[in-house]
């Protein structure tokens, strides 16, 4: 595969056999108190390799499309590329690096609702030719720059939740579809298939009902008009194993009805953070506190709350809970035993009123230079971050056991570039080195 691992500035350490994935945190914040107590990431890369697993077991005929805008670290998008899976990209950049993988350019969609004339020709230079559309000046923008382009038309999607009917955002509607077909008819542009996302705020399985039927009246219309249509994008997905399992619960019957397997359709999806959440760690630093007198006791039984400073926010690795909640506790890294807990709010260090991270939490009585962990944030801003940043871009360490690297090579999944990113076991057991008291 071309520039497969070639040319990385990152390591993957290997985990000796004593050592835990907690043993990683606590080697880095050993080393981050000796030499600077920046934030950092911890990536534990066998457990995308476990989602990859779970993903091919739980949904079959259904092929990952990984959404990299979610995350696109090197280390994320060579492995899933070492996985075969196909990768759901929405900017040029985006599509330049999944280019300089050697990803085959027909497992690429050009997701992008609102595309660049510049980013199209882009596209169009390199062989990404599956992209979505969902409206007529798209369609011509398309037309004019991409003569090769195979569309998916976007279709909207309405979900329910209790009596409250949500927003449609993208996407076309049913009715407007056939106008859709017929412009593309008379453009000369190929379309070739449906594309629909549920909201994740979305939990009738209704919504999937409507989606699929529509996608199918859509395919009907195209062949009406001489269209063939073969690719189905069911959308994005951010769950667990288990929500994942109780989704295909309600989509197989839909599918197999609808677009059984022999009919010529291959059907495709675009995970994010199902993949990523769980494999990133963040490791932040107490940068200042005070203490806020309150009239009310607390759950704690004492009045102090205390507010604590981080050296990350949302201009960097929280930029997500600026528009949605965190999905994740706090964990005081220290060990503390029977220690009472107080009711503890934690900021960004901008001092910005919008810079709130955690708004009410039960911690321990913390200093300033403590640690906090934050588990499952593989769907953080790990590779971009704001000009409101006054800290520095937290560093990145990808780590994998022996045993998740052993069954990758038994999987068939082996490659000379991607052994020499690999480290010599580098860790033990930290108990010997440092205290984690």
């Amino acid at each position: 595969m071309k520039g497969f691992f070639e040319d990385t500035n990152y390591s993957i350490g290997l985990l000796d056999e004593t050592a835990i994935p907690r043993d990683v945190i606590d080697n880095y914040i050993y080393e981050h108190n000796l030499t600077g107590k920046n934030a950092f990431f911890v990536a534990d890369l066998g457990k995308i390799f476990k989602k990859h697993l779970a993903w091919q077991n739980i949904m079959g005929r259904i092929k990952p499309f990984y959404t990299v805008k979610c995350n696109s670290s090197p280390a994320v998008l060579e492995i899933l590329a070492a996985f075969g899976t196909g990768f759901a990209c929405a900017s040029k950049n985006e599509l330049s690096t999944v280019y300089d993988l050697g990803v085959a350019m027909e497992n690429v969609v050009y997701t992008n609702p609102c595309k660049q004339v510049s980013q199209i020709k882009y596209a169009a230079k390199i062989g990404v030719n599956l992209m979505t559309c969902e409206n007529e000046m798209e369609l011509k923008k398309i037309a004019r720059n991409h003569p090769n382009a195979k569309l998916l038309l976007h279709i909207a999607t309405e979900g329910i939740r209790g009596e409250e009917e949500m927003n449609v955002t993208f996407g076309t509607t049913l009715k407007n579809c056939r106008h859709l077909l017929e412009c593309a008819k008379e453009l000369g542009v190929q379309v070739t298939g449906v594309k629909f996302h549920v909201s994740n705020s979305s939990s009738d399985p209704q919504t999937y009902i409507h989606a699929i039927s529509d996608a199918r009246c859509v395919y009907d219309m195209a062949e009406e008009l001489g269209f063939r249509l073969n690719v189905l994008d069911i959308g994005g997905f951010s769950g667990n194993e288990l929500q994942l399992e109780e989704l295909y619960q309600e989509l197989s019957h839909l599918l197999n009805a609808y677009f059984p397997e022999g009919s010529g359709t291959r059907i495709i999806a675009e995970p994010g953070s199902f993949y990523v959440s769980s494999a990133f760690t963040l490791a932040v630093n107490i940068i200042g506190k005070k203490t806020v007198e309150n009239d009310q006791p607390l759950p704690s039984g004492g009045n102090p709350t205390f507010v604590y400073y981080m050296n990350e926010g949302v201009y960097g690795s929280f930029g997500s809970t600026l528009f949605e909640k965190l999905n994740t506790a706090p964990k005081v890294h220290k060990r503390y035993e029977d220690e009472p807990l107080f009711a503890s709010s934690l900021l960004g260090p901008s001092c910005d009123e919008l810079d709130v991270i955690v708004d009410h939490c039960l911690l321990p009585e913390m200093e300033v230079g403590d640690w906090i962990v934050f588990e499952n944030m593989g769907s953080a801003n790990l590779n971009e971050q704001s000009a409101f940043a006054i800290s520095e871009k937290p560093s990145l360490y990808n780590f994998m056991s022996f045993r998740d690297w052993y069954e990758i090579q038994d999987a068939g999944i082996t490659s000379e570039n991607l052994m020499k990113s690999l480290c010599v076991p580098w860790l033990q057991s930290s108990e010997d080195n440092f205290s984690m008291a």
